[in-house]
């Protein structure tokens, strides 16, 4: 399938707390809108009883230059929903496809060569979680030791704050938080940055102080906004971005990383060299 066009839902979702009262009006009415409509500012301040400063202001927290680029790139992706689901397996199916599409929408090729960048350099990167976070956690330290990244994780809350206080400059720290209210990714986060090592929060939720303590903060689908978020693992929009990180990570130098996991492949196996 190709992926031609990103999609602003996302975008308003992640961003969606930091919206005033009356920008939250306008962000549930585009995020709930399933009609094809005339969305002249006009119109939709009359709709909505807001002024179209407002709905600028909106469009500009979202990260656009006005309501017109935003409106432009809403009717793009625009397509009338048909919500006649006929099996399970198609309502699971349609949410795993929905999840694919905003990461697409959500993803910045720049920031992942970055944090590539960031990884190849780092002297130890711990990453940690807690729950369905923490067994991402685990799963990115299994991946990326095998080709030759010095990594650990840790979902212990305990862990996090001794370790907090034990980083330094040169080391790298990433935190996953699909909710963003972590309270202990958080804090080794920040302590970890206030004594100079790097730092990368994954999140679903995009809050501006985050930029305080964060180095890179990757923005993930959250599930919440899925009609059937619940059929699906917490885990999926997570391990897609690692996956997308690892893709980058690999092909940067791949014959010798290729050589690497094949060698940790064997060592697992038992055979010699």
């Amino acid at each position: 399938m190709e992926y031609e066009k990103k999609s602003v839902i996302p975008v308003i979702e992640s961003t969606y707390e930091n919206f005033t009262p009356m920008e939250r009006i306008i962000a549930d009415f585009f995020l709930k809108n399933k009609k094809k409509i005339n969305f002249s500012a006009k119109q939709i301040s009359k709709k909505l009883f807001v002024s179209e400063a407002s709905l600028s202001r909106f469009a500009q927290k979202c990260g656009y230059r006005g309501y017109r680029e935003f409106i432009y790139q809403y009717e793009e992706n625009f397509v009338e929903s048909h919500q006649e689901i006929t099996a399970h397996t198609r309502t699971v199916l349609n949410a795993y496809q929905e999840l694919l599409n905003k990461t697409y929408s959500l993803m910045d090729e720049g920031q992942i060569l970055r944090i590539c960048d960031d990884l190849g350099k780092a002297k130890r990167v711990f990453v940690c979680g807690k729950g369905s976070s923490g067994l991402a956690a685990r799963e990115m330290k299994l991946r990326f030791m095998r080709i030759g990244v010095d990594i650990d994780s840790i979902q212990d809350p305990d862990l996090m704050r001794m370790q907090a206080v034990m980083q330094k400059e040169g080391r790298l720290v990433i935190g996953i938080s699909i909710s963003g209210s972590s309270s202990d990714v958080l804090y080794m986060l920040r302590k970890s940055h206030h004594r100079g090592a790097k730092t990368i929060l994954l999140t679903g939720r995009n809050v501006e102080n985050y930029q305080e303590f964060c180095d890179e903060l990757v923005l993930i689908p959250s599930l919440k906004y899925l009609d059937h978020g619940n059929l699906i693992s917490p885990q999926f929009p997570i391990l897609i971005t690692l996956d997308l990180i690892y893709s980058y990570y690999v092909e940067q130098d791949k014959l010798k990383k290729e050589m690497l996991h094949d060698d940790t492949l064997k060592a697992l196996k038992g055979e010699k060299k």
